[in-house]
C-alpha cells in the first residue's frame, strides 16, 4: 500500500507526480529543484543558493513524513554542468553526518525550469 506525501513546506509539483510517495517503510522523494515553496519561485543566484534550497526542501518532505537525514539510502544528484559538483557537494555534505547514502551524480543537457541542480532521494525506516 502506498500513500501520497503533500507538505507545503515544499514547492507544489509542476507536473503530474507527487512531492512523495511512502510505501512501506520506504519514503521515495521525487526530485527537488530550488523553488521556494513560499514565494513559489525559483532562487537563482548562485549554485549554492540553489543547492541549499534543493537541501531545504528535501528536508521538509523527510520531515513531514516523519524521516531524517539518517535514513536515506540512495540519492541521485542531477547537474546542469559538473563544474558545480564540489559546490554542491559540499553543501549536500553538510546534511548527513555518517553512514553516508548511495550516490550517483550526473550532468544532464538540461533541467526543469532550467535549474542546476536537482535532487531525488529514498529513505528507509527500520
Amino acid at each position: 500500500m502506498k500513500s501520497i506525501i503533500y507538505t507545503e513546506n515544499a514547492p507544489e509539483p509542476i507536473g503530474p507526480y507527487s512531492q512523495a510517495v511512502l510505501a512501506g517503510n520506504m519514503l521515495f522523494i521525487s526530485g527537488q529543484i530550488p523553488i521556494d515553496p513560499v514565494s513559489n519561485q525559483l532562487i537563482t543566484g548562485s549554485i549554492a543558493d540553489e543547492a541549499r534550497q534543493v537541501m531545504k526542501n528535501l528536508e521538509a518532505l523527510l520531515k513531514s513524513s516523519g524521516f531524517l537525514f539518517e535514513d536515506v539510502v540512495k540519492t541521485t544528484i542531477f547537474l546542469s554542468n559538473m563544474n558545480h559538483f564540489a559546490e554542491v557537494n559540499e553543501i549536500y555534505g553538510s546534511y548527513f553526518s555518517a553512514n553516508f547514502p548511495a550516490r550517483e551524480t550526473v550532468a544532464v543537457l538540461g533541467l526543469p525550469k532550467n535549474v542546476n541542480v536537482e535532487i531525488s532521494l529514498i529513505a528507509v525506516k527500520s
